[in-house]
């Protein structure tokens, strides 16, 4: 209005040098804007003011050099004004005229008033830009010290994981975000929570450090960016889990020096803005902080873990130095009087309490075994296993199968049916590796408390559905014996699927009884 011009713009510069989402035009009407497609990204005469921060004058737009014309349904513009926005040196946008009414030039009085403008647009910016770090950042500590509660007040393992990802997709105004933690035995990572789009399709998978985003991230303990996962050779196309996604970082949950206790992965949708060098490093920061309280949580754990240690160590001296030794006494002194009892029942019945008492013994003693025992340091549990034995069979197969572990197959599943998981899934992956025009094999181990099920799918030819290849009768005369069932299929898309299931002791469901020798819960001592 003071300029007297047609039509006005205003864009904010973006890490990268384009422009931000936040492009606001005068004169152009909605209609136009939607017929013109998407906003100008910094280049041509728009572009000019970015790559060279002083005012620019134009008497026609299209004798410029750095001019290539307008897009379809543009409204014609010819003169030109535009000026850079600076705050205290730093350039934070620009300024745009065009089309000065009745055809006249912009002069050195517009440029002058214009300039001015832009001095009061950066400090608007500015000031909106220090109010949202100002949020943000508070945003970002009320995240930390939800965690550090939630760690602190003994909350289980995955409520401080599930925070994790929650906060940062949150605040990083993401489509997804997944938390992944390291296997103990195995060069591996499994992806404990994941909150957002296609959320279940991520919840369980083993992911290898040498070729993921995530197993890199923990491996080099540094965020690894990706500007569209829908393209990137670091994620594999099997499972699919990134339908329109785009955007993408992994930072590690803490640091090489003091070790690095998972990675947290956000990603955004297909088309929005990739993640800046401070975003990342606020989220680098709050991992850390996140490891930080994760570390403490677990020292405390293990304070408490050998406080119950020694507790048992003296419960165990207790029983020995003093119940034993005193039910042993007694024993003793019962036994000699029994020589002076003339009546042969009632030395027949101090008798029998001598040999009450000798078993009395024993099981304490069984007990006090118990209480010293400890537990091996060697994860030898059922998640370990299966991806060993992934591993073992990767080569035979030719490609590496996808593998999704849901559930706490590690303390649920009891040892015998996990030697049973472990050798079927043994037999599966042999037998798939004889199909031919094989590309794709998933290997997905879940339980819920009642069952274990264990999922081998693949897309080769051979798989025979009525379960007459040799191995498969083996396999479901295996499930039968734990009352469980096998069920073979073949897609529509060709290959094949099994699934093996078994109940969990305790577990049974109706009309699987325990196999016939075997004990069942009730007969359990």
């Amino acid at each position: 209005m003071l300029v007297d011009a047609e039509y006005a713009a205003l864009g904010v510069i973006g890490p990268g040098g384009d422009f931000l989402p936040a492009f606001h035009t005068v004169g152009v009407t909605e209609e136009q804007i939607a017929a013109i497609g998407p906003f100008p990204k910094g280049h041509g005469i728009l572009g000019e003011v970015i790559r060279n921060p002083e005012p620019l004058r134009l008497e026609k737009i299209s004798q410029h050099p750095a001019s290539y014309g307008f897009p379809p349904h543009h409204p014609p513009m010819n003169s030109f004004l535009g000026v850079p926005i600076r705050v205290r040196g730093e350039v934070y946008g620009n300024l745009y005229l065009t089309e000065k009414r009745g055809g006249r030039q912009f002069d050195e009085e517009d440029e002058s008033v214009l300039s001015t403008l832009a001095v009061a647009a950066g400090m608007t910016i500015d000031n909106a830009r220090l109010y949202e770090e100002s949020r943000l950042r508070e945003r970002w500590l009320l995240a930390n010290a939800d965690i550090t509660y939630s760690l602190m007040s003994g909350s289980e393992d995955a409520e401080p994981l599930e925070l994790i990802a929650e906060r940062a997709r949150e605040i990083l105004r993401s489509a997804l975000a997944a938390v992944a933690i390291p296997m103990e035995a195995a060069e591996s990572l499994t992806v404990e929570i994941a909150v957002g789009v296609d959320a279940e399709a991520h919840r369980g998978l083993v992911l290898p450090l040498a070729s993921t985003l995530m197993g890199l991230a923990f491996s080099a303990a540094a965020p690894v960016t990706s500007d569209d996962v829908r393209w990137d050779e670091r994620i594999s196309p099997e499972p699919p889990r990134f339908r329109g996604l785009g955007p993408a970082v992994a930072v590690p949950i803490g640091t090489g020096e003091g070790g690095v206790r998972g990675v947290v992965l956000v990603a955004r949708e297909a088309g929005a803005p990739v993640f800046s060098g401070e975003e990342t490093e606020k989220l680098q920061g709050f991992a850390a902080q996140a490891a930080i309280a994760m570390e403490l949580a677990g020292r405390r754990k293990e304070a408490e873990r050998i406080a119950v240690l020694h507790d048992r160590d003296r419960i165990a001296r207790d029983l020995h130095d003093l119940a034993v030794q005193r039910l042993f006494a007694t024993g003793m002194t019962l036994q000699s009087a029994s020589r002076l009892i003339d009546h042969p029942e009632a030395a027949e019945r101090v008798l029998r309490a001598v040999d009450d008492l000798d078993e009395t013994i024993k099981i304490l003693r069984s007990a006090i075994f118990g209480l010293r025992a400890r537990v091996s340091a060697v994860d030898t549990g059922l998640r370990a296993r299966v991806v060993d034995v992934v591993g073992e069979k990767t080569p035979l197969l030719g490609l590496t199968p996808g593998v999704r572990i849901e559930g706490l197959v590690d303390t649920e599943v009891p040892t015998e049916i996990a030697d049973h998981v472990v050798a079927v899934l043994s037999e599966v992956l042999t037998e798939v590796a004889h199909n031919a025009h094989l590309d794709r094999v998933l290997v997905a181990l879940t339980t819920d408390g009642r069952e274990v099920s264990l999922t081998v799918a693949d897309n080769g030819v051979g798989t025979s559905p009525d379960g007459r290849r040799g191995g498969l009768r083996d396999i479901a005369e295996r499930a039968e014996r734990l009352g469980g069932h096998l069920d073979v299929s073949a897609p529509e898309g060709g290959g094949a699927v099994l699934r093996w299931r078994v109940p969990l002791p305790g577990r049974w469901e109706s009309g699987h009884p325990p196999a016939r020798g075997r004990r069942g819960p009730a007969d359990r001592r």
